[in-house]
C-alpha cells in the first residue's frame, strides 16, 4: 500500500487514498491550523472502529446473520506526555436484529483479537462491551 501526502499550506494536508477517495486533515486554530480537516488522531480512532465493524459485518454474514442496525461508540484515552499516544480505545458495539448473543461476542471477539489490522497495529489497549437490541451484553471483552 502506498500514499502520497501533500502539504496544502499553513497545517493542512491532503492525500488520495490507494481506493481513490480524498482525506484532508489539518490542525485546530489553536495548533495554528484553520480546522480544514479532521486531525489525524480523529481518522486514526475512526479507522479502529471501521476496521472492526467490516470484519464484525463481514463475520455475521458468513453466520448468515445480518443485524438490522449497527453503530459503534468509540472512546479515546491519550497519554498526557508527547508524542501523546492513544493508550486505551473502548468502543461499544450497539446491534440490533434477530442476532445470538455467543455469535456477537465471536464476531467481535475475531476482529479484535485476530482480524482488525488497524487495532492490531497499535501500541494501545483495545477494549470493547456490546449491547444487542438495547440490552446491555454483561461480558468486556
Amino acid at each position: 500500500m502506498n500514499t502520497t501526502v501533500n502539504w496544502t499550506g499553513n497545517m493542512g494536508f491532503s492525500s488520495e487514498t490507494a481506493s481513490g477517495h480524498n482525506m484532508m486533515m489539518d490542525a485546530g486554530p489553536d495548533a495554528g491550523g484553520e480546522n480544514a480537516g479532521a486531525r489525524p488522531t480523529e481518522y486514526l480512532m475512526n479507522a479502529v472502529a471501521g476496521c472492526t465493524g467490516i470484519d464484525i459485518i463481514s463475520i455475521l454474514k458468513k453466520m448468515r446473520l445480518e443485524p438490522t442496525s449497527f453503530h459503534m461508540d468509540v472512546e479515546g484515552d491519550r497519554a498526557e506526555d508527547h508524542p501523546k499516544r492513544f493508550t486505551t480505545i473502548h468502543i461499544h458495539y450497539a446491534l440490533e436484529g434477530d442476532l445470538p448473543e455467543d455469535k456477537v461476542i465471536r464476531a467481535i471477539q475475531l476482529s479484535k483479537d485476530k482480524y482488525c489490522s488497524v487495532s492490531n497495529s497499535l501500541n494501545a489497549e483495545i477494549t470493547a462491551s456490546y449491547s444487542i437490541n438495547g440490552d446491555q451484553g454483561e461480558k468486556e471483552l
